[in-house]
């Protein structure tokens, strides 16, 4: 079976910027994307969780595979969101079938 390089970028978000940040992904031309709810984790503040929160507080992950050629685009548009927020945007070397979805 062929492969095909993709990048995986994973960008870790306050919730309440969800929808800014799919917003500016749909607007940059990013065609697919998968939102997981980030449950804790430990940053430069030390451990934290979702528990004891209250309404739409919290953390989620968006995950996007994409052609390596689309890269620029999406980082500009999730970096205009993330800049001023708390976030993580990560940027890895993937490989997919079906390189048409991408």
């Amino acid at each position: 079976m062929q492969m095909h390089s993709a990048k995986r970028v994973e960008i870790v978000i306050e919730r309440p910027l969800e929808s800014r940040l799919t917003d500016a992904l749909n607007e940059a031309g990013v065609t697919g994307y998968t939102i997981v709810p980030v449950r804790g984790g430990s940053g430069r503040s030390g451990p934290w969780t979702r528990e004891g929160q209250v309404g739409r507080a919290g953390m989620v992950m968006i995950v996007c595979l994409i052609r390596p050629d689309r890269l620029d685009s999406l980082l500009e548009a999730a970096f205009a969101v993330v800049e001023r927020h708390i976030g993580v945007v990560s940027v890895t070397d993937a490989q997919v079938l079906r390189a048409e979805r991408f």
